[in-house]
């Protein structure tokens, strides 16, 4: 059995389509809070970005299964924070992160400050969403706990 299609429209090939389309990002809070209905919280647009770039950046190699190279691997700096890393290690591992695994930012900017005497590094990313163009700030702290 053969299909017709129909030329109604005109020719398909010379009809530019535009179209604006606006995305939204949705991710579960994972604080599993419960809603008075009963579901889950939920994060959207930079919240949502927020929260799984924090994620990434705090999740060690090997630790997802079947994606060894998937995370930032942050942790594995606490021991050697006053050793053989610099601000610029660190930077760098973070910036290949998240172009690597967050398609829904652009890193702008990373700051590190590794205090030596209390074995901590403070570090700030800031990251444009790219649905949204908005620019958002995370806050990490790595801190080795005695």
């Amino acid at each position: 059995m053969a299909k017709a299609f129909s030329i109604e429209d005109g020719n398909l090939s010379n009809v530019s389509a535009i179209s604006s389309r606006s995305t939204s990002y949705k991710d579960i809070d994972l604080t599993f809070q419960a809603r008075p209905s009963g579901d889950v919280y939920k994060k959207t647009d930079a919240a949502a970005v927020k929260q799984a770039i924090k994620n990434l950046l705090l999740t060690g190699y090997y630790e997802k299964p079947f994606r060894p190279g998937f995370g930032g691997g942050l942790n594995d700096f606490l021991f050697d924070i006053t050793g053989e890393y610099d601000e610029n290690d660190i930077q760098e591992r973070i910036i290949d992160a998240i172009k690597n695994y967050e398609p829904r930012a652009i890193c702008r900017e990373v700051n590190v400050n590794i205090i030596p005497e209390a074995n901590k590094a403070d570090i700030t990313v800031v990251f444009q969403v790219r649905s949204t163009n908005e620019t958002v700030a995370v806050d990490l702290s790595l801190t080795r706990l005695r």
